[in-house]
């Protein structure tokens, strides 16, 4: 028998305090199950509904990318200024601490080289790889309008009804082909598909006629690419546009790991995205980080 309840005889059950239900700070998702939006709240910061997510992927179709060479010399330190990691099953178990508890966005399709037509792909994962993980939610390579669209677009919805049984969230990555043209109208079109069809998060290009078109026409966040490395007050002014243009967040790789002072760029961008610098003001702060005496631009938050 368990043991008696001796507490207070007038026990305080707060009478006078309604029942308080708290919207889900992430767009689209105030309907889904606790799990999933748990996940989504380890990739979405709840206090400012953004992320910065650190996308080190690229080596699954492209090999060991400049930056990328040693993962556990030039990304490991970055962690504790991303609130996401973006990253193959690979890289995660050799080189990525289990002590790292924000999110984790495993590359879930894979298989062509750049020595191959790249929208080829399939799912690399399956769903016991993703439950032994404990990732915060899968990315898939979505090519609309490329040669092998349909089947892109058929690895997004496996894994949307998957991610669905298991509580996981699917981020869809629109991937812009040679032929494709990079303006509003594709990317409404390109979100737009991936949300509709069940996608919980979308990762698009910036553009900078309409990309406020782009985000109010889908219904679950967008999430800001970081392309092709840029100079840095270039890449932080990117990234400001995009979040003041609707974006929740940024996902950037080589215009972080390829700078030249990695911990202080991805610290200016935090600057942007969660606080809302202007991008002459966050690159002041990167350039006060990369000229501090060494080892002290990693350790600030």
């Amino acid at each position: 028998m368990p043991e008696a309840d001796h507490g207070k005889e007038a026990k305080e059950f707060h009478l006078d305090v309604p029942a308080e239900n708290r919207p889900f700070h992430v767009k689209g998702a105030g309907a889904l199950d606790w799990g999933m939006q748990n996940r989504l709240a380890r990739i979405l910061n709840p206090g400012s509904g953004r992320t910065v997510m650190l996308a080190i992927d690229h080596g699954y179709f492209q090999g060991p990318t400049t930056g990328l060479e040693r993962v556990d010399v030039n990304i490991v330190p970055l962690l504790p200024h991303c609130d996401a990691l973006m990253v193959t099953r690979g890289i995660l178990r050799t080189s990525i601490p289990a002590a790292f508890t924000r999110g984790v966005v495993l590359r879930a399709s894979g298989g062509p080289s750049i020595l191959k037509e790249l929208s080829d792909e399939e799912i690399a994962v399956d769903a016991d790889e993703i439950s032994r993980l404990n990732v915060a939610a899968v990315a898939v390579q979505v090519f609309i309008g490329g040669p092998f669209e349909t089947r892109s677009v058929a690895n997004m919805t496996r894994l949307v009804d998957l991610g669905n049984r298991i509580g996981v969230p699917v981020l869809a990555v629109t991937a812009v082909g040679k032929e494709m043209v990079r303006d509003a109208k594709y990317f409404r079109l390109a979100c737009r598909i991936c949300a509709e069809l069940g996608a919980q998060i979308v990762k698009t290009y910036y553009v900078a006629d309409g990309f406020d078109t782009v985000t109010a026409s889908c219904p679950v966040p967008i999430i800001m690419a970081g392309g092709k490395k840029q100079p840095e007050l270039d890449a932080l002014t990117m990234a400001a546009n995009a979040v003041a243009e609707g974006a929740a967040g940024v996902d950037m790789g080589r215009n972080i790991f390829q700078s030249e002072s990695p911990a202080a760029m991805i610290q200016a961008v935090r600057k942007v995205v969660h606080e809302g610098a202007k991008p002459k003001e966050a690159l002041a702060y990167y350039e006060s980080l990369r000229r501090a005496p060494a080892g002290a631009a990693s350790g600030r938050r």
